[in-house]
């Protein structure tokens, strides 16, 4: 399986693994040169079985991270791996260009505590990094604001080396609110759906139930100010990355005027993203959303 969905899920299938008793041992990427076809933070979960799930190279070491795997589940001791992939081994395996990758092998039994505190704290929709030191092995979970340069792994979401420090950022999934159930919507969700989006599409009362958090992105489709007010004025003073309304500049406008009478500043208005998408010409449903999915990854990585 390679969706995204069953690759966020990798540390989860380790853990039952290991419980099972069956062994497990988890491979991630920790730094990438040249044209590396997997990013860091990338992760392959082994078996002792020899089951996996995940990828650390779209099939380039695999097989060479799974002999190590095996091996450093007898032996209890992690690895930390370099590979050259070279352009005709990339290319057979359908990428463009090859690489330099270095990868993390650990068995899962000598840290299984600590494992089973990370999988809490995911499905909890708590930040975390986890931290290595790859020079003695020791491991810890970090929380959001407690260490600078975990913070700022977490922020870019990628994964990172400082000081010696492997640290891979485990934030919650990124989620979609959408309020209005029109024709932009189907596409949309599809769309969010395959770019790593949990979707809930709910009316706008049940907000304050789904607490919008600094991964979450809300959009409203209906252009009618019974229905998408009251989630705009939630959204606006929650902690969403990203607020975007269908509208005219007619019908925003409008809008503004009427948060501005109920109590909204001109720097809280100014989160929203309206007409909601990218200047992209867009004019079916689908060109729309593509419109939209686009304002919205450009708002999450800060582009």
């Amino acid at each position: 399986m390679t969706d995204a969905a069953t690759h966020d899920l990798i540390p989860e299938t380790a853990l039952i693994w290991a419980r099972e008793g069956r062994g497990a041992a988890l491979a991630t990427v920790v730094e990438t040169w040249g044209s590396a076809p997997r990013q860091p933070g990338s992760q392959l979960a082994i078996s002792g079985r020899g089951e996996i799930m995940g990828s650390v190279s779209g099939g380039c070491v695999e097989g060479a991270v799974v002999t190590e795997a095996l091996e450093a589940l007898g032996d209890g001791v992690p690895r930390l791996l370099t590979f050259g992939v070279s352009d005709e081994t990339a290319f057979s395996v359908g990428l463009a260009c090859g690489g330099t990758i270095k990868v993390l092998v650990e068995p899962v039994a000598p840290w299984l505590p600590l494992l089973e505190q990370l999988v809490a704290a995911r499905a909890a929709r708590a930040a975390v990094g986890y931290v290595v030191d790859l020079a003695n092995w020791s491991r810890a979970l970090v929380a959001l604001g407690t260490d600078p340069a975990v913070d700022a792994v977490l922020r870019s979401d990628k994964a990172a080396v400082d000081a010696g420090r492997f640290i891979a950022p485990h934030n919650p999934p990124l989620r979609m609110i959408v309020v209005g159930a029109v024709h932009i919507a189907q596409p949309l969700v599809a769309m969010a759906r395959l770019a790593g989006y949990d979707l809930d599409d709910w009316p706008d009362e049940a907000l304050a139930r789904l607490a919008p958090d600094s991964r979450t992105a809300i959009i409203t489709l209906t252009h009618d100010p019974k229905l998408d007010d009251p989630a705009i004025r939630f959204a606006l003073r929650s902690g969403c990355f990203y607020l975007g309304c269908l509208g005219s500049k007619k019908t925003h406008a409008a809008r503004v005027a009427r948060l501005l009478a109920a109590g909204f500043s001109e720097s809280e208005i100014a989160r929203i993203h309206a007409p909601v998408g990218l200047a992209i010409g867009a004019k079916t449903p689908a060109e729309i959303a593509v419109s939209i999915l686009a304002q919205v990854t450009a708002a999450l990585r800060g582009a």
